[in-house]
């Protein structure tokens, strides 16, 4: 049996039929911004090209970004495993633990050398040497600079691996770094507290199905997710340009349609894809929750965009 086919079958057996399939790969397609042409190619790539192997780093964070790509509806976290990439090393999934599960990490980092993609989730502490973080007896930051080197690419998930992020906020005790920073790597970074798991699919499927990373803007992030502002894909940006804003939510109408700047949504200065794929299988997202944009995706959010409330 194909590994194409076995995945369908598998997906059938769950309740979603092959045009379930190629109506996620053409979501998929267009988040990466490829035409439709590209959809077939797409699903190709999901079903049947060959699994890079992977390596997860879990550092300085919350396990938010972990939570939010193995809770994502679709494709389920099982099918993302075993049919798009080869996990070897992920330390909240994982049946191994101790001394077996280093084994399985370093195993993988010697037999894949050059051929393994890092993602990392976290920042790294350097204070103190680096002892406010440590891993089976070596501190995060050891662990991450002697990896990071031997990787085909870095790929850091989630703010606190791609700027700092929320344990690098002022005063920064652990003195707490991006992951470039202290690697000197060149990272793909896909921020967000948490990303949004669709951006982590395509960046894996951009190199899957061109052999190569995908295009990045200045801060090392995938254009096709972070290359337009929040304010100029939402809904309520008319109502921006009116001069039209909401100071209550007093109102069915103000919390569905009016513009949130005043409240201190900062989508005019971040840089997302949250209005288009949104969250929750395409459920919604914060501002049509109705909660203002609070930059998560940008350097240091916390420090320059707090307090939340207030208009920049």
């Amino acid at each position: 049996m194909s590994q194409g086919k076995g995945l369908l079958e598998r997906l059938e057996r769950k309740g979603f039929s092959r045009r379930d399939f190629m109506k996620y790969c053409a979501t998929l397609t267009a988040t990466m911004g490829l035409s439709s042409a590209y959809v077939s190619k797409v699903a190709a790539a999901l079903a049947s090209a060959p699994r890079p192997p992977v390596i997860w780093l879990a550092l300085a964070e919350c396990t938010g970004c972990a939570e939010s790509t193995l809770r994502t509806m679709y494709p389920w976290i099982d099918e993302l495993v075993l049919d798009i990439i080869s996990l070897d090393y992920h330390e909240t999934i994982m049946a191994p633990s101790g001394e077996a599960a280093e084994k399985s990490l370093h195993d993988s980092v010697t037999k894949n050398a050059g051929k393994f993609i890092l993602i990392v989730d976290g920042a790294v502490p350097t204070g103190d040497d680096g002892n406010f973080g440590t891993m089976a007896g070596k501190t995060m930051l050891e662990t991450v600079k002697e990896i990071g080197p031997k990787a085909m690419a870095t790929i850091c998930i989630g703010t606190c691996a791609s700027y700092g992020g929320l344990p690098a906020a002022a005063p920064n005790p652990t003195q707490a770094k991006s992951v470039s920073e202290v690697t000197g790597l060149t990272t793909v970074n896909i921020p967000g507290c948490p990303p949004n798991p669709i951006n982590l699919v395509g960046t894996v499927v951009n190199f899957l199905l061109f052999g190569k990373l995908p295009t990045l803007d200045d801060k090392g992030r995938p254009l096709f997710a972070y290359g337009q502002l929040i304010h100029d894909q939402c809904p309520r940006r008319s109502h921006f340009e009116a001069g039209e804003f909401v100071t209550s939510f007093n109102s069915e109408e103000a919390r569905k349609a009016w513009c949130l700047y005043q409240m201190g949504c900062k989508g005019p200065e971040t840089y997302n894809n949250c209005p288009t794929v949104k969250f929750n299988d395409g459920t919604s997202w914060p501002v049509q929750a109705g909660h203002p944009c609070i930059g998560c995706s940008e350097p240091n959010f916390w420090d320059k965009f707090t307090p939340f409330y207030k208009s920049s």
